[in-house]
């Protein structure tokens, strides 16, 4: 088995699923946050405070695998194969 199967994305995918994420996927989730606060019927401002809060860490659990690491040096630039 080799070692890319075991780690499932490298390093690059990830730099580049970050960026996705962060460009196109948090726009979006914003968008709709704020959506369902409106359909809400704009609750009073603690209740949004912990809306806001909630979904504020709630979109991060999914993507925590692909966020891992991606701020280091990419670590199989001093491989040698």
């Amino acid at each position: 088995m080799s070692e890319q199967s075991k780690q499932g994305l490298s390093y690059k995918a990830r730099r580049r699923w970050s960026l996705v994420i962060l460009l196109v996927g948090m726009p979006l989730y914003i968008v709709a946050v704020v959506t369902v606060v409106n359909v809400l019927d704009r609750p009073p401002i603690w209740v949004e405070f912990l809306v806001y809060v909630l979904l504020g860490i709630v979109w991060a659990l999914p993507f925590k695998f692909v966020f891992r690491g991606v701020g280091q040096a990419d670590p199989d630039t001093g491989r040698q194969e």
